[in-house]
């Protein structure tokens, strides 16, 4: 797609009995220092008064700035996907929008300023840090940290592009549409981290939150935070011991074979090695993930993939 002389973004806002907080995130997207975005919007089927909020919006913003169509009703990865895949959606820049979160006034520009430095043809993906807040919106700590530079390698065993904060460019958004709207994948966000890294293409990571990350008791995806951090931990443990890990990771690394042509020459040795360390023996095993270079952050987190690596849980 040609870059505009004033490049646009359609802002991909998927929903579900989001009334509680919709009109919140509407109205930090109808105040975003950067004025020239459009916005679609996919309910998957909402019992409540989405809807009706919605259409209030549509009323009372500029004509054709919002439209709403009805999602697959299978969860909220395949509503996102679906989304993403929609071929009459064409713009310079698109931005993932969960229902429930604030956006910072200055998060469209700073990525739009960081993704106009790419050439239009190459993949680029820009996320962020986020600013965790409660129900109320009061500050309870910020999503971690993470300092490494995205690459594949890491891409293969954590997600650092938390949907939320992802603006992508039309290259980007080209690979999710080519891979389909109906690969088995983890998360729409994590996939779209592998496909841009996979590639060779550039993602970056801005240590500055860009928006409030509401944490709240109807998250389908939260973070770890305050007092909860250490028995949700567990539970991720207990997960990775019953194999849900693995088996996430089975989907999609299935899905990264069919976007196998796509891979850079690198990436493909990279993926390789992973695939078939995992089928190994023990010592075998962990030296065929050493030689990929995979890894976590931060340590804690990277310590627990050599444990679930030596028991043959990735």
């Amino acid at each position: 797609m040609n870059r505009s002389v004033i490049p646009e973004v359609a802002i991909l806002l998927c929903t579900y009995n989001g009334q509680q907080y919709l009109s919140a995130q509407l109205d930090s997207v109808a105040s975003q220092a950067y004025p020239h975005w459009f916005m679609w919007v996919s309910d998957d089927g909402s019992q409540d008064d989405t809807l009706s909020i919605l259409a209030e919006y549509r009323s009372k913003w500029p004509n054709e700035c919002l439209s709403i169509v009805h999602g697959p009703r299978k969860g909220f990865v395949a509503n996102f996907l679906s989304l993403s895949c929609r071929p009459d959606i064409q713009a310079d820049y698109y931005a993932f929008c969960d229902q429930d979160d604030i956006w910072e006034a200055n998060k469209l520009q700073k990525a739009v300023d960081w993704l106009q430095t790419v050439p239009a043809d190459v993949p680029a993906l820009y996320c962020s840090r986020t600013r965790l807040v409660d129900a109320d919106n009061h500050g309870i700590g910020f999503s971690p940290l993470f300092e490494k530079p995205p690459c594949f390698a890491h891409a293969l065993t954590q997600n650092i592009a938390s949907g939320n904060t992802m603006v992508f460019n039309h290259a980007a958004c080209s690979l999710l549409r080519e891979a389909g709207q109906a690969v088995a994948v983890v998360a729409h966000d994590w996939w779209l981290y592998l496909l841009v890294t996979g590639v060779g293409g550039n993602a970056f990571y801005d240590v500055a939150p860009i928006l409030r990350y509401r944490q709240h008791g109807g998250n389908l995806v939260g973070m770890k935070t305050h007092w909860l951090a250490r028995l949700l931990r567990l539970r991720t443990l207990r997960e990775v011991w019953q194999g849900a890990f693995r088996a996430g990771n089975n989907r999609q690394l299935q899905a990264l074979q069919q976007m196998r042509a796509k891979l850079t020459p690198e990436n493909r040795v990279i993926l390789d090695g992973f695939m078939q360390a995992r089928n190994r023996w023990v010592l075998p095993r962990l030296f065929g993930f050493w030689q990929t270079g995979i890894y976590r952050e931060p340590l804690w987190s990277h310590l627990g993939l050599i444990t679930a690596a030596l028991f043959k849980k990735i």
